[in-house]
């Protein structure tokens, strides 16, 4: 009877553990930029309610803009594993 062992690789437990980071990380940013947008709406409509309206003009308060992702952010970021070998640039 032949039998064959493999070696037992951690590998991909790490790379499921670093995914999950990643994930964990996306979701985190994704959260403070709504509490952020929470904010600056609370900011915003508070500005307009009286007598506020008046003040906030006096003291040069001016509405925030809520926040907006830059072009080409709704992307991730490419992650290369390939450790050993040369980078190679993309056409």
């Amino acid at each position: 009877m032949v039998s064959e062992r493999y070696p037992d690789l951690k590998a991909t437990a790490n790379f499921r553990d670093l995914q999950a980071q990643l994930e964990g990380t996306e979701n985190r940013i994704a959260v403070e930029r709504g509490r952020f947008n929470e904010a600056v709406q609370a900011y915003n409509t508070a500005q307009k309610r009286f007598p506020a309206v008046f003040f906030a003009s006096m003291f040069g308060h001016t509405p925030r803009p809520y926040f907006t992702a830059t072009a080409g952010a709704d992307r991730p970021p490419e992650v290369k594993f390939d450790f050993g070998q040369p980078a190679t640039a993309k056409p």
